[in-house]
Protein backbone atom coordinates (compact mmCIF):
# COMPACT_ATOMS: atom_id res chain seq x y z
CA UNK A 1 0.00 0.00 0.00
CA UNK A 2 2.85 2.36 0.88
CA UNK A 3 4.53 1.61 -2.45
CA UNK A 4 1.33 2.47 -4.36
CA UNK A 5 0.96 5.80 -2.55
CA UNK A 6 4.64 6.58 -3.13
CA UNK A 7 4.30 5.81 -6.85
CA UNK A 8 1.15 7.96 -7.14
CA UNK A 9 2.90 10.84 -5.34
CA UNK A 10 5.97 10.63 -7.61
CA UNK A 11 3.83 10.50 -10.77
CA UNK A 12 1.75 13.44 -9.54
CA UNK A 13 4.89 15.50 -8.91
CA UNK A 14 6.30 14.64 -12.35
CA UNK A 15 3.01 15.58 -14.05
CA UNK A 16 2.88 18.81 -12.07
CA UNK A 17 6.42 19.74 -13.06
CA UNK A 18 5.71 19.06 -16.74
CA UNK A 19 2.50 21.09 -16.57
CA UNK A 20 4.33 24.07 -15.10
CA UNK A 21 7.11 23.71 -17.68
CA UNK A 22 4.68 23.56 -20.60
CA UNK A 23 2.65 26.51 -19.30
CA UNK A 24 5.85 28.55 -18.91
CA UNK A 25 7.02 27.58 -22.38
CA UNK A 26 3.69 28.59 -23.91
CA UNK A 27 3.77 31.93 -22.13
CA UNK A 28 7.39 32.55 -23.14
CA UNK A 29 6.77 31.79 -26.83
CA UNK A 30 3.32 33.35 -27.20
CA UNK A 31 4.54 36.73 -28.44
CA UNK A 32 6.93 35.08 -30.92
CA UNK A 33 4.13 32.88 -32.27
CA UNK A 34 1.85 35.91 -32.64
CA UNK A 35 4.61 37.76 -34.49
CA UNK A 36 5.09 34.81 -36.88
CA UNK A 37 1.34 34.64 -37.60
CA UNK A 38 1.25 38.39 -38.26
CA UNK A 39 4.28 38.20 -40.58
CA UNK A 40 3.61 35.05 -42.55
CA UNK A 41 -0.17 34.49 -42.41
CA UNK A 42 -2.10 37.67 -41.68
CA UNK A 43 0.36 40.15 -43.23
CA UNK A 44 0.21 38.75 -46.77
CA UNK A 45 -3.59 38.45 -46.55
CA UNK A 46 -3.85 42.07 -45.39
CA UNK A 47 -1.76 43.18 -48.38
CA UNK A 48 -4.21 41.38 -50.71
CA UNK A 49 -7.38 42.83 -49.19
CA UNK A 50 -6.47 46.44 -48.44
CA UNK A 51 -5.85 49.04 -51.13
CA UNK A 52 -3.96 52.31 -51.20
CA UNK A 53 -2.43 52.92 -47.81
CA UNK A 54 0.77 54.56 -46.65
CA UNK A 55 0.87 53.18 -43.11
CA UNK A 56 1.67 49.75 -41.69
CA UNK A 57 -1.68 48.07 -40.96
CA UNK A 58 0.05 45.42 -38.86
CA UNK A 59 1.87 47.95 -36.66
CA UNK A 60 -1.18 50.23 -36.36
CA UNK A 61 -3.61 47.43 -35.47
CA UNK A 62 -5.94 47.81 -32.50
CA UNK A 63 -8.13 45.39 -30.58
CA UNK A 64 -11.82 46.08 -30.19
CA UNK A 65 -14.42 44.34 -28.06
CA UNK A 66 -17.53 43.36 -30.02
CA UNK A 67 -20.54 44.64 -28.04
CA UNK A 68 -22.87 41.93 -26.77
CA UNK A 69 -20.36 39.14 -27.23
CA UNK A 70 -17.34 40.25 -25.22
CA UNK A 71 -15.14 38.80 -27.98
CA UNK A 72 -12.02 40.71 -28.97
CA UNK A 73 -11.18 41.28 -32.62
CA UNK A 74 -8.04 42.79 -34.09
CA UNK A 75 -8.66 45.48 -36.70
CA UNK A 76 -5.95 46.43 -39.20
CA UNK A 77 -6.35 49.99 -40.59
CA UNK A 78 -5.49 51.26 -44.08
CA UNK A 79 -4.60 54.92 -43.75
CA UNK A 80 -3.84 57.17 -46.72
CA UNK A 81 -2.70 60.78 -46.25
CA UNK A 82 -3.68 60.66 -42.57
CA UNK A 83 -7.26 59.46 -43.19
CA UNK A 84 -8.63 55.98 -42.71
CA UNK A 85 -9.77 54.48 -46.01
CA UNK A 86 -10.27 50.86 -45.08
CA UNK A 87 -9.85 48.16 -42.47
CA UNK A 88 -9.30 44.42 -42.41
CA UNK A 89 -10.26 41.83 -39.83
CA UNK A 90 -10.08 38.06 -39.63
CA UNK A 91 -12.98 35.73 -38.87
CA UNK A 92 -13.47 31.97 -38.91
CA UNK A 93 -16.20 29.49 -39.84
CA UNK A 94 -16.43 25.69 -39.69
CA UNK A 95 -15.32 24.00 -42.90
CA UNK A 96 -15.04 20.34 -43.86
CA UNK A 97 -11.63 19.74 -42.25
CA UNK A 98 -11.75 22.37 -39.52
CA UNK A 99 -11.90 26.14 -39.26
CA UNK A 100 -11.51 28.28 -42.37
CA UNK A 101 -9.90 31.65 -41.57
CA UNK A 102 -10.72 34.59 -43.82
CA UNK A 103 -9.15 38.06 -43.76
CA UNK A 104 -11.84 40.48 -44.95
CA UNK A 105 -11.06 43.98 -46.17
CA UNK A 106 -13.59 46.80 -46.07
CA UNK A 107 -13.67 50.13 -47.87
CA UNK A 108 -14.81 52.62 -45.21
CA UNK A 109 -15.99 55.29 -47.66
CA UNK A 110 -18.04 53.02 -49.93
CA UNK A 111 -19.25 50.60 -47.25
CA UNK A 112 -18.19 47.68 -49.45
CA UNK A 113 -15.70 44.82 -49.39
CA UNK A 114 -12.26 45.56 -50.77
CA UNK A 115 -11.50 41.83 -50.95
CA UNK A 116 -10.88 38.66 -49.00
CA UNK A 117 -7.90 36.40 -48.42
CA UNK A 118 -7.96 32.90 -46.97
CA UNK A 119 -5.57 32.77 -43.99
CA UNK A 120 -6.01 29.28 -42.56
CA UNK A 121 -7.68 26.08 -43.67
CA UNK A 122 -7.47 22.34 -43.27
CA UNK A 123 -9.65 21.53 -46.25
CA UNK A 124 -9.08 18.65 -48.65
CA UNK A 125 -6.09 19.44 -50.90
CA UNK A 126 -7.13 19.92 -54.52
CA UNK A 127 -10.83 20.19 -53.67
CA UNK A 128 -11.77 22.33 -50.65
CA UNK A 129 -8.49 24.19 -50.80
CA UNK A 130 -9.59 25.68 -54.15
CA UNK A 131 -11.54 28.35 -52.24
CA UNK A 132 -8.18 30.02 -51.57
CA UNK A 133 -7.74 30.43 -55.33
CA UNK A 134 -8.08 33.67 -57.17
CA UNK A 135 -11.23 32.61 -59.03
CA UNK A 136 -13.25 32.30 -55.83
CA UNK A 137 -11.75 35.12 -53.77
CA UNK A 138 -11.84 37.69 -56.62
CA UNK A 139 -15.66 37.62 -56.52
CA UNK A 140 -15.57 39.56 -53.26
CA UNK A 141 -13.55 42.53 -54.53
CA UNK A 142 -15.72 45.68 -54.48
CA UNK A 143 -18.72 43.54 -53.52
CA UNK A 144 -21.51 44.98 -51.39
CA UNK A 145 -21.68 43.85 -47.78
CA UNK A 146 -24.82 41.84 -48.60
CA UNK A 147 -23.73 38.48 -49.98
CA UNK A 148 -24.72 34.85 -50.30
CA UNK A 149 -23.76 31.81 -52.35
CA UNK A 150 -25.58 31.46 -55.69
CA UNK A 151 -26.94 28.10 -54.52
CA UNK A 152 -28.79 30.04 -51.81
CA UNK A 153 -30.00 32.82 -54.10
CA UNK A 154 -26.95 35.09 -53.94
CA UNK A 155 -24.33 36.08 -56.47
CA UNK A 156 -21.18 34.36 -55.12
CA UNK A 157 -20.36 31.22 -57.11
CA UNK A 158 -19.11 28.38 -54.95
CA UNK A 159 -16.28 26.09 -55.97
CA UNK A 160 -17.54 22.90 -57.63
CA UNK A 161 -17.02 19.93 -55.32
CA UNK A 162 -16.18 22.18 -52.38
CA UNK A 163 -19.63 23.16 -51.16
CA UNK A 164 -18.75 23.01 -47.46
CA UNK A 165 -15.54 25.01 -47.92
CA UNK A 166 -17.32 27.61 -50.08
CA UNK A 167 -20.11 27.89 -47.52
CA UNK A 168 -17.62 28.24 -44.66
CA UNK A 169 -15.76 31.01 -46.49
CA UNK A 170 -18.97 32.96 -47.16
CA UNK A 171 -20.13 32.46 -43.55
CA UNK A 172 -16.79 33.80 -42.28
CA UNK A 173 -17.18 36.85 -44.53
CA UNK A 174 -20.74 37.38 -43.27
CA UNK A 175 -19.45 37.24 -39.67
CA UNK A 176 -16.83 39.85 -40.56
CA UNK A 177 -19.49 42.07 -42.15
CA UNK A 178 -21.60 41.85 -38.98
CA UNK A 179 -18.61 42.69 -36.78
CA UNK A 180 -17.58 45.56 -39.07
CA UNK A 181 -21.06 47.09 -39.08
CA UNK A 182 -21.18 46.87 -35.27
CA UNK A 183 -17.71 48.33 -34.77
CA UNK A 184 -17.68 50.84 -37.64
CA UNK A 185 -18.54 53.91 -35.51
CA UNK A 186 -15.81 53.01 -32.99
CA UNK A 187 -13.29 52.30 -35.75
CA UNK A 188 -13.90 55.63 -37.48
CA UNK A 189 -13.75 57.47 -34.16
CA UNK A 190 -10.48 55.83 -33.05
CA UNK A 191 -8.61 56.51 -36.28
CA UNK A 192 -10.22 59.92 -36.86
CA UNK A 193 -8.12 61.06 -33.90
CA UNK A 194 -5.02 59.98 -35.81
CA UNK A 195 -2.33 57.53 -34.86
Amino acid sequence: MKESLKMILVLTLICGMFSITLASLKQATQSRIEEQVLTYVQGPAINRVLNEYDNSPVKDRKKFTVPGTGKKVTVFPAIKNGKISGVALETFAKGFGGEVGVMVGFNINEDSLSGIGITTMKETPGVGSKVAGHGFTSQFKKHSTTLELSSKGGNIDGVTGATISSTASVEAVKKAVSIFKTLRPQIVKVWAKGL
